[in-house]
């Protein structure tokens, strides 16, 4: 809603001090979006690309000709220039699109899953040229992702929504401060056995079953841990995995919606209506 690729059922929003409704024109000159699947033409270069998006935004051909230079160089494709992209690298096409996004010189940017099906290495220099723009331009940047561990390195601020609603936001550290303690991971021979007895355990604050093993929390891991085993020993239960971690998260996301970070694709619906909302730019 906020990139006007659909319109909100009630209320609005503001995006660079343009209403998202009533200004979409407004919004969509002022910001640049990197979808999930992506949409450069395979059958062009990557220059033409470019170049393409600067015409849709109404650039004038000898600014986007500098700005096209400083992108490639910033991406560093400057030599995959004049390659078409069909024979562009996954992590090379996503540098393609974060430079096609950035043409206009947006304020803000909206980047859908950037790093999503990349490896480990590419993923990592991915987020070397967002941090870059960061500090460099002072961009604002929004970041959907379902990499924690990505999150958790480099956002300023985040939001946890499920179901399309926010349940949580913060910095990491408030949102991991929220959770407090230490979580105690077991599984057992019989986990709702186990769980009453575990109840009982001084010190216990909350348990929850989640994907075969008992979760527990608790102030201090390695003073409860003990006590829990010898109370199930003592009942004749079996424990097989233990172990103690301190709240990620991870342990946020499923504190706040009962359940891990699930995969989710971008529909084709949506895709439709940003490539429209490209082609709208210049209205």
């Amino acid at each position: 809603m906020l990139t006007t690729v659909l319109k909100p059922s009630e209320g609005t929003g503001i995006v660079n001090g343009y209403d998202i409704v009533k200004q979409p024109s407004l919004v969509r000159r002022s910001i640049g979006v990197v979808p999930q699947e992506f949409t450069a033409d395979e059958d062009l270069t990557g220059w033409e690309n470019i170049m393409m998006m600067a015409g849709l935004y109404g650039i004038p051909k000898d600014v986007a000709n500098e700005r096209g230079k400083e992108l490639l160089e910033l991406v560093e494709l400057t030599n995959a220039a004049n390659r078409k992209v069909e024979t562009y690298s996954g992590g090379m096409r996503r540098r393609l699109e974060i430079a096609m996004s950035l043409i206009s010189r947006p304020k803000i940017l909206f980047l859908d899953e950037p790093t999503i099906g990349l490896d480990a290495q590419t993923r990592v220099s991915i987020w070397k040229y967002i941090l870059e723009l960061k500090k460099e331009q002072g961009m604002t940047i929004f970041v959907t992702t379902h990499y924690l561990e990505e999150a958790d390195n480099y956002a300023d601020r985040i939001a946890i929504i499920d179901h399309g609603k926010i349940v949580a936001i913060g910095s990491p550290k408030e949102l991991k401060d929220k959770i407090g303690g230490d979580i105690i991971s077991l599984s057992t021979s019989n986990n709702e056995l186990a769980q009453q007895y575990i109840k009982v355990v001084e010190g216990v604050k909350e348990l929850k079953v989640m994907d075969g093993m008992i979760r527990v929390k608790v102030e201090r891991g390695e003073e409860i841990a003990p006590k829990i085993m010898e109370e199930l020993i003592k009942k004749g239960i079996k424990v097989g995995k233990l172990y103690i971690t301190e709240p990620t998260l991870d342990e946020v996301y499923m504190e706040y919606t009962g359940r891990k970070m699930r995969d989710q694709e971008a529909g084709e619906g949506e895709m439709f209506a940003l490539r429209r909302t490209l082609r709208r730019a210049r209205g």
